[in-house]
């Protein structure tokens, strides 16, 4: 079993195009190749397969990076199945996590949502789905700084706030809150009850 991101960009003609995907690329790379694991196509739209274990805080780095550019945010959809046919394109690689990541971008698109979930458990789904709108409430309206701290904070688990303050110039206290206004614990809390309910597929 697989987890297959499809996404798009919100905004992406009002904003350094250059800019917004070199960094969603520099990212990217980081776990995999393109396009066998990733494609960025059709300009703002992108592609991504990670495992199950992997997905939410895959989900979450895609989301400060891109928030924390000026007047952009991003749309995911997550599908969580098999992967029956693996092609060295993973936008021709198919099976049901792709179908319903597909599908359930366009459902997005239609009703606003800035993230959803599609497996083959609808009670699953159900809680999950309840979970991640929640969430995107706080997620959704992430300055770009808050953003910022939050992708490192994703990006390298042993990192220190001593060592964010150095890197963001700013006081640790000024971290500190920035984490507390985040709720970054509960991300934490959020990111293991996720695991906990997609291992029970």
């Amino acid at each position: 079993m697989i987890a297959v991101i499809t996404g798009d960009i919100i905004n992406s003609q009002h904003a350094d195009t250059e800019v917004w995907i070199t960094k969603l690329k520099n990212l990217l790379e980081n776990w995999g190749s393109s396009p066998l694991t990733w494609e960025i196509y059709r300009g703002d739209e992108f592609q991504f397969k990670c495992t199950i274990d992997e997905v939410f805080w895959c989900f979450l780095a895609i989301k400060s990076v891109i928030k924390s550019q000026e007047n952009l945010d991003v749309r995911m959809a997550i599908g969580i199945g098999e992967e029956n046919f693996s092609s060295d394109k993973i936008t021709e690689s198919n099976g049901t996590a792709y179908v319903y990541s597909g599908r359930l971008l366009n459902g997005l698109k239609s009703d606003g949502d800035t993230v959803a979930i599609k497996t083959s458990n609808e009670a699953v789904d159900r809680d999950l789905n309840m979970l991640l709108k929640w969430s995107s409430k706080d997620f959704d309206k992430w300055t770009m700084a808050t953003a910022e701290i939050i992708h490192e904070m994703i990006m390298n688990e042993d990192i220190t706030q001593e060592d964010l303050a150095k890197k963001f110039a700013i006081s640790q206290s000024s971290v500190s809150q920035r984490l507390k206004r985040a709720n970054y614990d509960l991300i934490i809390e959020t990111n293991q009850y996720f695991r906990k309910k997609i291992s029970e597929l």
